[in-house]
């Protein structure tokens, strides 16, 4: 079992999450385990996760070593992130893999060169007829400036086999396109980029899909970026299920990832990237990741449906209609999970530490770290995971972006950086409109009408300072289910103002105690109560029915 390195900008966390489950999964087969990590801080590097453990520098060299000394009948390196990837593909490359007799399990090596190398990719979707964006694969500086002339501008750079969207980025002209180009080449294992039109504006839809030997495939879980296409899906807000796709369109997009998957024939999890012109059913498909990966560790917890676990399983000869849903109990995993709540992720950028640092975000990703909420509606989901970034901002008001000029604020809400929830947020504020703040961002028009509906709350809070305390209880209540906290609830109706009614203000006091009771808990069992759960887990929430009572009582 390759595990996935150094901690870095991508690759974290989400990696140890995963290989930490296929290592469980593993030995729960009878199989014996030999992991090799370089870092020793994970949760998968503890003694007895794995049979023998290796902390070592994750390279060809000392990856030969473990091999030569454990003689294992396999290498499993889907569940190590991009390095584990990589790492396998070197090993296969310079024959150590056929020296000493070992499989590659899961994904065979042709499927992760098909997916990871930009041209097969791009000649593969053409084959099956699924579109892609016009394109030029480059493989050295000569071909970079030959095509300087020809691309069409904005395009974007996107290396073959790093992590992260390392080496890539947004080129606006010719010389941005030849610095960031260069770059790329020398940061891609394979010495290869590919340009392609940029498709700035579209929707960013990702599904995250699983197969199996048989040929079995399921869609676990879509998601969709609030950021339109240009900004790297790790540094997005993300929704899942997805909220502004018609039916039509879902289906659409689902058909093709499934499509895919069979076509390169993975075996385990797999993450397809799309892009949706907002105007119309066009679409294409952006990339193939032939492996766990971040999208998977939030599909996983988000849907309850895991992930690392079911794809280990599949490596190693098992099929979907074979593994047991631990959640349920009764279910196989090739039951596609359903979503009764709503989950929203937001990045967590270090800007607050690295004062200086360039805030603007594009295709090459910048966040340290995610929050990920559950609740019943988007809007109560985004304001519980604006809670969770442990920012000065608890709530949809920001001192900075209130401080914007007009001018300034067009320009934040045209630029993406880890500030625009707040500056979209304050554009509405002051009365542009959803269509106006929608033309600036291109962020969709439902997610604006979802913030406006938040701020017309917060609006009523602010407006009840002045009337009378009799209102203030259903005001209170009403903020509360929408997810605006007992803090800003406070602040809003100015219960420390001394300016305010002393009456005015133990009435809102008052409303507020009596609302901030215990929240009650709904259940996330994979199937939206369809079966009964043996191992489900919940998120709180302001309603009336409790699913953790029930269960207990039952």
């Amino acid at each position: 079992m390759i595990g996935s390195g150094p901690i870095v900008i991508g690759q974290a966390a989400e990696f140890d999450y995963a290989g930490t489950q296929a290592c469980k999964s593993l030995k729960e087969e009878g199989h014996e385990v030999v992991l090799i990590n370089s870092n020793p801080a994970t949760i998968m590097t503890d003694w007895n996760v794995a049979d023998a453990l290796y902390i070592e520098p994750l390279t060809p060299e000392f990856c030969e070593r473990v091999i030569a000394r454990e003689r294992p009948d396999a290498v499993l390196p889907t569940l190590g992130g991009q390095t584990g990837l990589n790492l396998a593909t070197e090993l296969a490359d310079r024959g150590v893999l056929e020296t000493y007799g070992v499989r590659l399990l899961g994904t065979p090596l042709s499927a992760i060169r098909k997916a990871e190398d930009r041209e097969e990719f791009r000649d593969l979707m053409r084959q099956i007829k699924e579109p892609v964006p016009e394109s030029w694969i480059i493989e050295s500086e000569a071909q970079l400036e030959a095509v300087l002339e020809v691309v069409p501008y904005p395009c974007i750079i996107r290396p073959a086999y790093t992590l992260g969207g390392t080496g890539g980025g947004i080129a606006n002209t010719r010389e941005e396109l030849w610095e960031t180009g260069r770059k790329g080449l020398k940061l891609s294992m394979r010495s290869q980029l590919m340009v392609e039109r940029s498709l700035l504006g579209w929707k960013e839809v990702e599904y995250e899909v699983m197969r199996d030997s048989a040929g079995n495939c399921i869609t676990v879980c879509n998601m969709e970026n609030l950021d339109p296409m240009g900004v790297h899906t790790g540094d997005s807000i993300v929704v899942a299920p997805s909220q502004t796709l018609s039916d039509i369109e879902y289906h659409m997009l689902r058909t093709a990832s499934l499509k895919i998957i069979q076509a390169l024939g993975i075996e385990g999890g797999c993450n397809v990237q799309l892009a949706v012109n907002p105007d119309s059913f066009d679409y294409y498909v952006i990339e193939v990741n032939p492996r766990v990966s971040r999208s998977s560790a939030l599909a996983s917890k988000a849907t309850g449906y895991p992930i690392a676990r079911v794809a280990a399983k599949i490596a190693v000869g098992r099929t979907l209609d074979q593994i047991d849903n631990q959640v349920t109990g009764t279910t196989k995993a090739c039951f596609e999970p359903a979503l009764d709540y709503c989950v929203v992720k937001i990045p967590r950028w270090p800007f607050d530490k690295f004062a200086t640092g360039d805030r603007n975000l594009f295709t090459q990703m910048k966040a340290t770290g995610e929050v990920m909420a559950i609740d019943r509606t988007f809007e109560s989901a985004l304001m519980k995971a604006i809670r969770g970034l442990e920012v000065r901002s608890k709530d949809l008001r920001h001192p900075k972006t209130q401080a914007f000029t007009d001018e300034e604020l067009r320009h934040a809400i045209g630029k993406p950086t880890d500030e625009r929830l707040w500056a979209l947020v304050e554009g509405l504020r002051r009365g542009w409109g959803v269509d106006e703040v929608n033309r600036l961002s291109r962020v969709d028009r439902w997610f604006l009408r979802k913030l406006a509906k938040l701020l017309a709350v917060e609006e009523r809070l602010l407006a009840a300072r002045t009337g009378s305390s009799e209102a203030v209880d259903a005001l209170v209540s009403e903020a509360f289910l929408i997810g605006f906290p007992s803090v800003s609830i406070g602040a809003l109706l100015g219960i420390d103002d001394d300016r305010l009614d002393p009456g005015f203000r133990a009435a809102a006091k008052g409303a507020i105690e009596a609302q901030k009771v215990l929240p009650v808990f709904k259940m996330v069992d994979t199937c939206a109560g369809e079966f009964e759960s043996a191992t489900p887990y919940y998120y709180g929430t302001f309603e009336d029915e409790d699913d953790a009572f029930a269960v207990a009582s039952s």
